[in-house]
């Protein structure tokens, strides 16, 4: 809980910052708190839907939770910024996510 109270307290001083929001939903999807995790996925992307990094992660959260559709959903957005961003690591890292979910 250490790292989440420090990343809690970076983010009381800096509350749009992206990379703190998605820092601390990775550290509650390792503690098991996945309905946490999620709460700060969804807000950072609403805030800043250009931060791709997120849309693999919520993707994957989705999918452990049994919502698939909604997993391929985010998969697709994600894959959309990611193109839009050139950004094509992102952007295969999403498709192959999206195939593997798809492709059932």
């Amino acid at each position: 809980m250490q790292r989440i109270d420090k990343l809690k307290e970076y983010l009381q001083a800096q509350p749009g910052d992206a990379f703190l929001q998605h820092a601390l939903a990775l550290e509650y999807i390792k503690l098991g708190d996945d309905a946490t995790a999620r709460q700060y996925f969804e807000t950072l992307l609403a805030a800043q839907p250009g931060y791709v990094g997120s849309y693999y992660h919520l993707g994957k959260l989705l999918e452990r939770n049994a919502e698939r559709e909604a997993a391929i959903g985010c998969y697709e957005k994600g894959m959309a910024v990611a193109k839009a961003a050139k950004d094509m690591h992102a952007y295969n890292e999403l498709q192959a996510a999206w195939e593997d979910l798809t492709d059932e």
